[in-house]
Formats: structure tokens, C-alpha cells, sequence
């Protein structure tokens, strides 16, 4: 689990392909901290295991999947990257609960300044929207940010000089492609009022069963 605020910038030493998947080496001034081997590590806002390390580097598998639904298959020597560590239960939660599980892929279709801000506005897929609301978190490359303005197949986002200096962000232009997540909690109360069966036998949360259960 972590938590959307990015604690470094990694360059990619390299992308070694393995067929379908990847092994990932990335410099970062994260290995000169207590780094461990098997830890989990957001690359980008994709959560991935380190596998190996060294006084500059730090290694990570990428599985086919990673590779079909996130940007880091386009990774190149040299670039950039978003890194953060798994959240300890001793931080300060000061972004939003991040899994580390990519939804899908989005478009920047729009960068404009905005007095002391920059607004990027993103294109994603039809089915994912739903789970984007005003006011509402969303991860972007690993990125804790507010949800501004939702329509149709796009949403926007105020991006503050700290963290555009802070970040890959700062790099992205209209036509750039961004690992999205959505808030989880969205997730699970759709599956609860979606009405599947459990194991109990219990059937869907509607009007009904909260009034059965004492909350109406």
C-alpha cells in the first residue's frame, strides 16, 4: 500500500526484455537508504518487488500484465520515473490509499497554466470513468491528486509548482501517456451494490437490506 506522495525521481538504467516481460534497473537515491530485497517499490504509480540491488541501482521484474496495462514497457534509458515505498504503518497518510494496481492508460489532452497552478486534462477509457468524481482522489504515475472537473471520457487536475518540481510531471505534454489509478474504495462499493451472492447467501445492499440491518 502507499500513499501517492512521491519520495523520488529514478532514471531508468535499463529495460531488458524477457519476452513478454521485463527486468527493470533504476538509479535511484533511494538504494542509499535501508532498501531490502522482496520489498515492494511504485514505480510510477505500478506497485513492483525488488529483486536486486547495488550502490546505484535497483532491480525489479516486470510481469506481462504490467507490461500490457501500465507505460512501463515504453520505458527507455534515461528517463525518468516516479519512485515511492510501501507505507509504513507509523507515516502520516498525507495522499490517499494507493494500491499500486494500475487501471488503465491515459491521455493528456490539454496542459495550461492556471495562475499559480498547471491543469492537465486527461483522456481515459469509457469504463473507468465511472469510478472518477469531482473532488475525488486519483493517482496519476503514482501521483496523489484531486479529481477537478469530470465529462464524459475526461478528467482535470491542478498541479502545484512543488509538485511539478518534485515529479515526472513536469515533463508531460499534450499527447504524453500516464499510468492511471482510481480510487480502490470506489471499487468496493461498486461490487457491494453490484449484488453478487456471497458464500453466506446474502444478495444485494439495496434500500431494503440497510433497513433489515437497523441503518434506515
Amino acid at each position: 500500500m502507499f500513499t501517492g506522495l512521491i519520495q523520488s525521481v529514478g532514471k531508468v538504467h535499463n529495460l531488458k526484455r524477457q519476452g513478454d516481460s521485463a527486468q527493470l534497473q533504476i538509479v535511484s537515491s533511494l538504494v542509499d537508504a535501508d532498501l531490502r530485497l522482496g520489498e515492494s517499490i511504485a514505480v510510477n504509480g505500478a506497485c513492483l518487488t525488488v529483486t536486486a540491488w547495488d550502490k546505484s541501482y535497483f532491480s525489479v521484474d516486470v510481469s506481462p500484465e504490467t507490461m500490457n496495462c501500465t507505460t512501463l514497457g515504453k520505458l527507455r534509458p534515461n528517463q525518468l520515473v516516479n519512485l515511492e515505498r510501501a507505507l509504513s504503518l507509523a507515516d502520516r497518510l498525507g495522499g490517499h490509499l494507493v494500491s499500486g494496481h494500475i487501471d488503465c492508460i491515459a491521455t493528456v489532452r490539454r496542459r495550461y497554466q492556471d495562475q499559480n497552478a498547471i491543469r492537465f486534462e486527461f483522456v481515459v477509457p469509457r469504463e473507468v470513468m465511472r469510478y472518477l468524481v469531482e473532488k475525488g482522489s486519483v493517482a496519476i504515475d503514482g501521483i496523489s491528486l484531486t479529481v477537478n472537473r469530470v465529462e464524459h471520457d475526461m478528467f482535470s487536475v491542478a498541479v502545484i509548482p512543488h509538485s511539478l518540481e518534485k515529479t515526472t510531471l513536469n515533463l508531460c505534454r499534450e499527447g504524453s501517456q500516464v499510468n492511471i489509478e482510481t480510487d480502490l474504495l470506489g471499487r468496493y462499493v461498486e461490487r457491494l451494490l453490484l449484488g453478487e451472492k456471497t458464500t453466506q447467501g446474502q444478495g444485494e445492499v439495496d434500500f431494503d437490506f440497510l433497513a433489515k440491518n437497523g441503518f434506515l
